[in-house]
């Protein structure tokens, strides 16, 4: 599988950091899947270790209806600014209406700068279009469905490279760049819960118990590896630095507290 090793300035955490918070985004129509697997990889951790957190967050606090009827109630709204270590974007049908949700954007931006922003899909959509990808290596769905295969449609990761020009498409299965950290298709949230235990400091020990005891130890050992690292991550402090234009307005770097990994 195409990986790289991780470079020696990528933001890791030398010691576990307690009580590592994960915020999953729920709006109408997103891909169940992409939200409910790094959400059960969390869920099961925390029997090893009550200290990690996992929640809902929506724009408001009411029922959220994801794709086929699923529907769930949020945690938390974007008013609560729940405090978290790392915000996931997952993908689905929903994520045309919210590629241009600007409650979501400003809420984006407004994160403190050591939290982690990750996606599931065609959630990276939204950092794309947000300018927040430009000159950092990104992924998305690879395989299409009946539509985006026909001449009407055209698959997520090419439509992701036309949302950002400025991004280098990966089709790796996570691609961490540092701050942003993207995985491609629908079940591809699963190796993104794994990773970011990764990155919250627990060992490869810890983590692959935890796929032990769902029973995913084989799909593990298959995809743990399959891991793009930027040779330039953009650290914890700070937001890639790119060209401004009229579809990334919020491209500029921002200068902030410690990384992550302190």
């Amino acid at each position: 599988m195409g990986t790289m090793n991780r470079p020696a300035n990528l933001p890791m955490m030398s010691h576990r950091k307690r009580g590592f918070r994960l915020g999953v985004y729920v709006f109408k129509d997103a891909e169940i899947v992409d939200f409910t697997a790094p959400h059960g990889v969390f869920s099961v951790a925390r029997r090893f270790d009550p200290e990690l957190d996992v929640f809902l967050i929506a724009d408001a606090m009411r029922p959220v209806q994801a794709q086929a009827g699923f529907t769930v109630l949020p945690n938390y709204s974007f008013a609560d600014q729940p405090a978290m270590d790392a915000f996931l974007i997952p993908g689905g049908a929903g994520t045309r209406q919210e590629t241009w949700n600007t409650r979501l954007h400003d809420y984006i931006d407004a994160l403190p700068a050591t939290c982690l922003l990750t996606s599931v899909c065609t959630g990276s959509w939204i950092y794309g279009h947000m300018g927040l990808l430009d000159g950092i290596p990104a992924t998305n769905r690879k395989e299409p469905d009946r539509l985006e295969a026909s001449h009407l449609g055209k698959v997520p990761i090419d439509r992701l490279a036309e949302i950002a020009p400025a991004c280098r498409i990966s089709r790796a299965r996570v691609v961490d760049a540092g701050r942003i950290v993207t995985a491609g298709g629908i079940a591809s949230g699963m190796e993104l819960g794994f990773h970011l235990l990764r990155r919250a400091g627990y060992d490869e020990g810890f983590i692959r118990e935890v796929a032990r005891c769902m029973e995913y130890a084989a799909a593990y050992d298959t995809y743990a590896h399959d891991i793009e690292y930027a040779p330039n991550p953009v650290p914890c402090h700070a937001k890639p630095e790119a060209t401004p234009s009229p579809q990334s307005p919020l491209s500029q770097s921002v200068p902030q507290p410690a990384p992550l990994s302190q």
